[in-house]
C-alpha cells in the first residue's frame, strides 16, 4: 500500500474538480485553455485539502521512528510533558507503518510542485488569462496587447513592492538575507495576504451554512425567499434584455454601414459569429452584400470602438442566456416547494405533483422512489434531517472559534482539534488521525469555498450552476481558491499543534510545512499577526448572526431577504404574483397540447383510415373527376374545419382574460414579436418589460 493511497487520491480528486467546473462551466462554449486553467487552478486546490491529512500521519509515524532511534528506554521514562504524548517510548508503543505511508522525499517534492505551480498560476498566468478571455480583440496579438495594458498596474505594484524592498536590505547593513530567506518573505507575504480574506470568509461561512440548513427545514421560509428571488431575479432579467437589444440595435447599425468590401468587414464577421442566432438571420436578410462603400461621404466607426463593441457583445449575451435558465430553474424550484406545501395535508401519503415530470432516465431508481417514498422524505423527515444537520454544523463551527482563539496555548492545550490528534498519537491510530484531519480540514474548506461560490460582485463575478458562469468568473474562482488555501493547510496545521512555530516544540515538522521555511525571518508576522487575526472570526461570527452585512446592504441600496422588512414584503408579493402567472400560462399550455393529442388520437387515424380507402377504390378513368372534386370540397373542408376548431377553442377556453398575463413565449429570441422591424429597433415583448410598465 506504500504510496498507493496518494495515487489514488490524486486521481479522485482530478475527476471531482472536472465534475464541479462541468456543473459550472461549458465545455462546449469556453475557450479550452479557460477550461484547462481552471481545472487546474481547482485541482491543485483540491489535492492540498485531500492530501495533507496523508501527510500528517507519515510524519507522526517519522517522529516516533527518530524518537526510537536517538532515545533509550531508560532516557524516554524521564521524559516528562510534551515530547511524553508525542513521541512515546518505544518499548511501550511499537511504531506501526501507518497503511498509507508515503516513502520519504515524495512528500516534499510534491508539495513543492503543487504549491508553486498554484502560485504561478494565481499571481501571474489567471489574471493575464482573465484579461485575455473578457477582451474584445479580433487576433490573439490584440487580445494579448490588451492583457498587458490592463495588467500594467496590478503586475508593477508586485515589482515595485518588491523593488523598494531589495533596495531596502541593499542599504542596511545589519540585514544579509540569502535566497531560502528571499524566498521564505515572498510566502509569507502571499500568506498574509490569504489569511487576512480567509477570517473574512471563514467568518460568514461558520454561521452561515448551519443556519441555511436550519432555515432548509422551513417549508415557509425557503418559499418566500423563492419568491423574493423571482423578483429580482425578474428585475435583473429585464435589464438583461434591454441591454441586449441596445448592444444588437448597436450592432445592427454598424452591420448596415461596414459594406462586404471594407476593410472592417471580418471584424464585423467575428462580432455577428457572438450574436444569438435570431438576430443574425435578421441582420443577413437587410444585409446588401452589392453596395460598395465610399469613405468620402461615410463615417466608419474605428477599430478601436469595435473593440469595445465586440465586449459589449460577449458580456450581454453570456448575461442574457444565464438569465433566462436562472428563471426557468426558479421557476421549477418554486412550483416544487408549492407542490411540497399542498402535499403536507395529504390525507394519501402519496406526493402530487402540479405539473407531469418528463420521463426518468433511471427507471430503476423511480421504482424506489415512488410517490409514496417521495412524499415521506420531501414531508416528514427531510425537515428532521436538516434540523439534525444543522446542529452537527454548529457543534463543529462552535469547536472551530474555540480553537482559533485558543490554538496558541500548548500548556495547556486548549485548542480541540490538537486534543483529538495528540490523543489519536499516544496510540497511533492512524485511521482514526486521518479521518480526523480529513474531517476537520474538509468542514474549514465547505466555509470558505462555499463563500466563494455564494458571493457576487455586481455581474463581474458571479458563479453560476448549470453551466452559466463565464470566464471570467472561472478564473477568478481559480485565483480566490489558490490563495485561500495555503493558509488554510496553515491555519489547520496550526490548530492541531502540527506546525512547530505554533508548538515551539523541536520535533520533525510535516513536509508541507518544511517547504514554507522558517517564519523567524519575519517574527512579527509570525508571532503577532498569524497568532492574533484569527481571533477575529469570534467578531465575524457574531456580524454574520445578526445579518449585519445584510441590513448594511438593504440601507445601501442592494435588495436582500430580510423578514421584517417591509421591502422584502413587497418582494415577496411581487415574485409570488410572477410565479402564479407563470403557473397559468404553464397550465394553459399542457392544456392546448393534451387537446392536441386527444385530437389526433380521435380523429387522426380514422381520417387516414378514411382517405387510405378511398385511394384503393377510385376507379382509374375516374381519377381525374375525383381529382378535381377532392380538391374542391377540401377548400371547404379546411375551412369549416378551422372555423369548427376555433369555435370549439373558444367555447373550451373559459378562463377570464388577463391583460397582465402574458400568453407569447419566454425567450425573446425565438419570438416572433421580438424580431427586428424597419424602423430600426427589438421589440422585446417579454413580461418582464409589460409587467414593469402595469
Amino acid at each position: 500500500m506504500s504510496g498507493a493511497a496518494l495515487g489514488l487520491e490524486i486521481v479522485f480528486v482530478f475527476f471531482l474538480a472536472l465534475f464541479l467546473l462541468h456543473r459550472y462551466g461549458d465545455f462546449k462554449k469556453q475557450h479550452r485553455l479557460v477550461i484547462i486553467g481552471t481545472l487546474l487552478a481547482w485541482y491543485l486546490c483540491f489535492l492540498i485539502v485531500f492530501i495533507l491529512p496523508l501527510d500528517v500521519s507519515t510524519t507522526i509515524y517519522n517522529r516516533c521512528k527518530h524518537a526510537a532511534a536517538n532515545s533509550s528506554p531508560t532516557e524516554n521514562s524521564n521524559i516528562t510533558g510534551f515530547h511524553a504524548t508525542a513521541t512515546p517510548v518505544p518499548s511501550q508503543h511499537p511504531c506501526f507503518k501507518p497503511w498509507s505511508y508515503i516513502p520519504d522525499g515524495i512528500m516534499p517534492i510534491f508539495w513543492r510542485v503543487v504549491y508553486w505551480t498554484s502560485q504561478f498560476l494565481t499571481w501571474i498566468l489567471l489574471p493575464f488569462m482573465q484579461s485575455y478571455a473578457r477582451s474584445g480583440g479580433f487576433s490573439i496579438t490584440g487580445k494579448i496587447k490588451t492583457a498587458l495594458i490592463e495588467n500594467a498596474i496590478y503586475y508593477g505594484t508586485y515589482l515595485l513592492i518588491f523593488g523598494a524592498f531589495l533596495i531596502y536590505v541593499a542599504v542596511n547593513p545589519h540585514l544579509h538575507l540569502e535566497w531560502n530567506q528571499l524566498q521564505t518573505i515572498g510566502i509569507a507575504a502571499a500568506n498574509t495576504w490569504g489569511l487576512f480574506l480567509l477570517v473574512l470568509l471563514l467568518g460568514y461561512g461558520l454561521v452561515e451554512i448551519p443556519r441555511s440548513y436550519w432555515n432548509g427545514a422551513k417549508r415557509g421560509y425557503l418559499l418566500m425567499k423563492t419568491y423574493f428571488k423571482a423578483a429580482k431575479l425578474m428585475t435583473e432579467k429585464a435589464d438583461a434584455e434591454e441591454t441586449l437589444e441596445d448592444v444588437m440595435e448597436e450592432v445592427r447599425k454598424v452591420n448596415e454601414s461596414i459594406k462586404y468590401n471594407h476593410p472592417l468587414r471580418k471584424c464585423i464577421d467575428t462580432i455577428l459569429k457572438k450574436c444569438p442566432t435570431e438576430y443574425q438571420e435578421k441582420m443577413g436578410r437587410n444585409m446588401d452584400d452589392y453596395e460598395d462603400f465610399d469613405e468620402k461621404h461615410n463615417t466608419y466607426p474605428s477599430e478601436k470602438s469595435l473593440v469595445k463593441l465586440h465586449k459589449q457583445v460577449i458580456y450581454s449575451v453570456q448575461r442574457h442566456r444565464r438569465t433566462q435558465v436562472q428563471w426557468q430553474i426558479l421557476l421549477e424550484q418554486a412550483f416544487y416547494l408549492e407542490d411540497v406545501a399542498k402535499n403536507e395535508t395529504s390525507a394519501t401519503r402519496q406526493f402530487v405533483h402540479t405539473f407531469q415530470s418528463p420521463e426518468p432516465e433511471n427507471k430503476f431508481l423511480q421504482y424506489f422512489y415512488n410517490p409514496t417514498v417521495e412524499w415521506y422524505w420531501e414531508c416528514l423527515l427531510r425537515p428532521w434531517f436538516y434540523r439534525i444537520l444543522a446542529v452537527v454544523l454548529s457543534i463543529f463551527s462552535v469547536i472551530v472559534v474555540w480553537s482559533e482563539c485558543t490554538f496558541f496555548s500548548t500548556t495547556p492545550v486548549l485548542s480541540l482539534f490538537a486534543v483529538f490528534i495528540q490523543l489519536a498519537e499516544k496510540t497511533y491510530n492512524y485511521i482514526y488521525i486521518e479521518i480526523a484531519c480529513f474531517l476537520s480540514i474538509f468542514f474549514l474548506s465547505i466555509c470558505v469555498y462555499s463563500t466563494v461560490f455564494r458571493i457576487r460582485v455586481f455581474n463581474y463575478y458571479y458563479l453560476a450552476s448549470h453551466h452559466q458562469t463565464d470566464a471570467y468568473s472561472l478564473l477568478f474562482s481559480g485565483m480566490l481558491f489558490c490563495r485561500l488555501t495555503p493558509p488554510l493547510c496553515l491555519n489547520f496545521l496550526g490548530l492541531t499543534h502540527m506546525d512547530s512555530s505554533i508548538s515551539h516544540q523541536n520535533t520533525q515538522p510535516t513536509a508541507y510545512t518544511s517547504i514554507m521555511g522558517s517564519m523567524k525571518v519575519l517574527s512579527f508576522i509570525a508571532d503577532g499577526f498569524y497568532i492574533y487575526y484569527p481571533m477575529l472570526v469570534v467578531i465575524l461570527c457574531i456580524a454574520t448572526y445578526f445579518s449585519l452585512g445584510t441590513r448594511c446592504l438593504n440601507l445601501l441600496g442592494f435588495q436582500q431577504f430580510m423578514g421584517d422588512n417591509d421591502m422584502t414584503s413587497d418582494l415577496v408579493d411581487e415574485g409570488k404574483e410572477l410565479i402564479r402567472r407563470e403557473k397559468r400560462k404553464r397550465q394553459r399550455q399542457e392544456e392546448g397540447e393534451n387537446r392536441r393529442r386527444e385530437w389526433k388520437e380521435r380523429y387522426g387515424h380514422n381520417r387516414e383510415d378514411s382517405t387510405r380507402n378511398r385511394n384503393v377504390h377510385v376507379d382509374p378513368k375516374e381519377s381525374n373527376l375525383s381529382d378535381i372534386s377532392t380538391n374542391r370540397s377540401s377548400k371547404y373542408t379546411r375551412a369549416n374545419n378551422r372555423t369548427e376548431r376555433d369555435r370549439i377553442e373558444l367555447l373550451q377556453d373559459v378562463e377570464p382574460l388577463d391583460f397582465n398575463a402574458e400568453t407569447f413565449t419566454d425567450d425573446p429570441l425565438e419570438s416572433e414579436p421580438g424580431r427586428y422591424q424597419p424602423g430600426g429597433r427589438y421589440l422585446s415583448m417579454s413580461h418582464s418589460r409589460i409587467f414593469d410598465d402595469v
